[in-house]
């Protein structure tokens, strides 16, 4: 399970905005059927951002993660169930320590047919909190890969900041979706 492109048979792809896309990427890395993550920004209003005028929170970008999944293996409803247990969805423009826009969650989809599921997770998850959600749930609009050295950034930097705690990530390994 890495970046490097994987020609696998019933792929589909989801883009999920959980603060800081370090941890966000390393967190479904561990996921059973996911089959390849690329972090980048989505859903903003410039051409090609980089990493720094997305950091200036002028850009419209939120940290993304584009997440490819096996549906054989893995369903959207179990992919978005795992993000809402990796996120404060309460938390306006802010995950951990880090704040500002770029720091929103959000589910961005690239089909529509994936909406149900996604209304019906969201529904599922509002059951638990009093205030509304803050996490967007738009089409994506743009995605832009974040440079090099932002991919798989705790693979290359076990030691790296990441807002998640270490226990995410074994949780994530564990998990098995319900067939």
């Amino acid at each position: 399970m890495n970046s490097s492109h994987v020609e696998i048979k019933n792929c589909k792809d989801i883009y999920l905005a959980g603060g800081c896309f370090w941890g966000t990427e390393h967190y479904f890395k561990q996921i059973e059927g996911v089959v390849e993550t690329e972090v980048g920004f989505a859903n903003g209003h410039t051409a090609n951002p980089t990493y720094k005028e997305v950091y200036t929170d002028t850009t419209g970008y939120a940290e993304t993660v584009h997440v490819k999944y096996n549906v054989d293996v893995v369903s959207l409803e179990f992919l978005l169930q795992m993000f809402f247990k990796a996120i404060d969805p309460t938390s306006l423009n802010k995950q951990g320590h880090d704040e500002g826009t770029r720091y929103r969650t959000g589910v961005y989809y690239t089909d529509s047919e994936d909406l149900p599921v996604i209304e019906k997770v969201f529904a599922e998850e509002q059951k638990n909190y009093q205030q509304p959600l803050a996490v967007e749930k738009l089409p994506l609009e743009n995605f832009y890969t974040a440079e090099e050295y932002h991919q798989d950034y705790l693979d290359k930097n076990p030691d790296g900041y990441c807002h998640l705690p270490l226990a995410l990530f074994e949780f994530a390994r564990q998990a098995k979706a319900k067939k």
